[in-house]
């Protein structure tokens, strides 16, 4: 796709922006405090003006609007080699630098055809440039055919960005769509934390030399735990309570209690069991109420969660409850509040991630002044999501996020075919290495050393099936990583989905355990045999 080259007519509403760009904020800044009560808007267009589309490459037109009026149409036929149809408009970028921003339509869809990846489909979407990295933020939006809708979405704008392009249109589908009332306005502006007085001794909730485990299946059984606890050494797993079900399936508040009820129960099992093994416990909601069933199978953190205010009640009373359940167990390590937010669009009235993690943190507190509270930063528990993120207020808190990246490596195969990345190497245009991985990481070490808190790395992987011994010399140079900055982790995942599996083998239509050890199995092995176990 080509960018933009022409002047853009709506460089005037930047104007006010540019001189805002240095607000800051100070750690122990409130959610509410940092929201501003007027939005700067960067972009904003409803199509009605002569020169509309001036500033547009690629495929545009305009046809009826969203209430009358005219809105932008792209329509993919596939009638030649082209399997896209994109527009597109160049985003002045120097005013959103370090802006948390959200990105807004209404767009409207007929005969959508299935996306051949979950990334396709109707775009709505900002494509960024840094000096080392492109950047692919969009709004999940379905297929077939649906009437006027709002699609949205809220990305960091990082503060060394080069360039960002907005994208909206069909990708790898056929069909036809149309966009109106189109904005970028600001959430919340830069962050720039004041670095904390020196924390000799940062809360970990332990007072181990460092906890190494396992996200596991909440259908493990006792040999399973037997097994990473004992023969392996552990002394952690992460416990997903995790609602399966089709993508797009939604259930009623009653069905959803009846669901988390059950996966409590089988916590309740297992935690006696953590303890004759010598596994501390994370608990980690990985499915809220309200969240949609994503391409992965289960329910996520996002939707409802940010939408609705029932859902968000009954979020901060699971955590009172949970809290309450388990406030005298030995085995509960920590609370991890919920599994890789993302807050695409949050309603008018409704908290966004860093203020409902508030709210859910002073409940858990009220019952348990003590226990862990693990919290991840919005969006997707990604590294980068610790750059905008303030610590809550409450005590004894530890910070979390994920790494799967690049995603594309670490991914590879598991949506759809593709070409075999190998690592290290050349990755999406870029070279990856152990180098590369620390910068992909620097948000979460500056996090670390400003606020002074401790960090737990939640989760990582890599396929089992990336060429050669990729996987392997991914994995061991993440966790040479971590050690060398005295966090907390657990691999994803032990005796769940076979492809994340250290005891199969690279061979991905082999889906039984090898009966020799993987190399994937003896680097984590190693490991674990560093550990000391909980004095219960």
């Amino acid at each position: 796709m080509q960018t933009a080259k022409h002047s853009n007519p709506f460089r005037s509403l930047l104007t006010t922006a540019l001189a805002a760009a240095a607000a800051v904020f100070q750690v122990g800044v409130t959610a509410s405090d940092q929201t501003s009560p007027q939005p700067r808007v960067f972009f904003k267009t409803d199509f009605e003006t002569a020169d509309s589309l001036s500033c547009w490459n690629g495929s545009t037109r305009l046809e009826a609007g969203y209430h009358g009026g005219r809105s932008l149409a792209v329509e993919n036929k596939h009638e030649g080699s082209e399997p896209s149809r994109i527009a597109s408009v160049q985003i002045p970028v120097e005013a959103m630098r370090g802006y948390l921003v959200r990105v807004t339509a209404m767009a409207k869809a007929e005969n959508v055809t299935s996306k051949p990846n979950p990334w396709n489909g109707v775009k709505c979407m900002l494509a960024i440039e840094t000096p080392d990295r492109k950047l692919w933020p969009q709004a999940e939006i379905g297929t077939g055919t649906f009437d006027w809708q709002r699609v949205s979405f809220t990305t960091r704008v990082p503060m060394d960005a080069t360039s960002a392009r907005l994208v909206l249109g069909l990708e790898q589908v056929k069909g036809k769509v149309w966009f109106d009332d189109v904005s970028i306005v600001a959430v919340k502006p830069p962050v720039i934390r004041m670095k904390t007085g020196p924390v000799s001794q940062p809360f970990k909730g332990h007072n181990l030399p460092r906890l190494r485990g396992a996200m596991v299946s909440p259908d493990i059984d006792a040999e399973g735990l037997r097994v990473l606890g004992r023969d392996w050494n552990a002394n952690l797993v992460r416990w997903q309570l995790v609602r399966h079900g089709r993508q797009g399936q939604s259930i009623t508040m009653e069905e959803y209690n009846a669901w988390l009820e059950s996966e409590l129960k089988k916590l309740d099992v297992a935690l006696p069991l953590c303890e004759q093994n010598g596994l501390y416990v994370v608990v980690d909601l990985h499915s809220p109420p309200g969240g949609r069933v994503t391409s992965g199978g289960y329910a996520g953190s996002d939707s409802q969660l940010f939408t609705d205010k029932a859902c968000q009640k009954r979020f901060v009373e699971i955590w009172e409850h949970i809290a309450r359940r388990y406030k005298d167990s030995k085995a509960v390590w920590g609370y991890d509040l919920a599994n890789e937010p993302v807050e695409d669009f949050v309603e008018q009235g409704c908290d966004d991630w860093q203020a409902l993690a508030e709210r859910a943190a002073r409940a858990i507190r009220a019952v348990d002044p003590a226990r862990t509270i693990i919290v991840e930063p919005a969006s997707w528990g990604n590294p980068d999501g610790l750059s905008d993120f303030v610590p809550l207020t409450v005590s004894n808190v530890v910070y979390s996020v994920h790494m799967y990246i690049p995603h594309s490596f670490t991914h590879q195969g598991v949506y759809g075919t593709g070409p075999a990345l190998s690592y290290p190497g050349v990755i999406d245009g870029r070279h990856w290495d152990k180098a590369a991985l620390e910068r992909a990481l620097r948000p979460v070490i500056e996090f670390q050393q400003t606020c002074g808190v401790h960090i737990y790395m939640g989760e990582f992987s890599a396929i089992r099936w990336a060429p050669g011994d990729s996987a392997v010399r991914y994995l061991s140079d993440l966790i040479d990583i971590f050690e060398s900055h005295g966090w907390d982790w657990s691999y994803h995942a032990f005796r769940e989905w076979h492809g994340w599996s250290v005891e199969h083998g690279p061979d991905r239509n082999n889906t039984k355990p090898l009966l020799t050890p993987t190399d994937r199995q003896l680097l984590l092995r190693k490991w674990y045999s560093h550990n000391q176990k909980p004095a219960w």
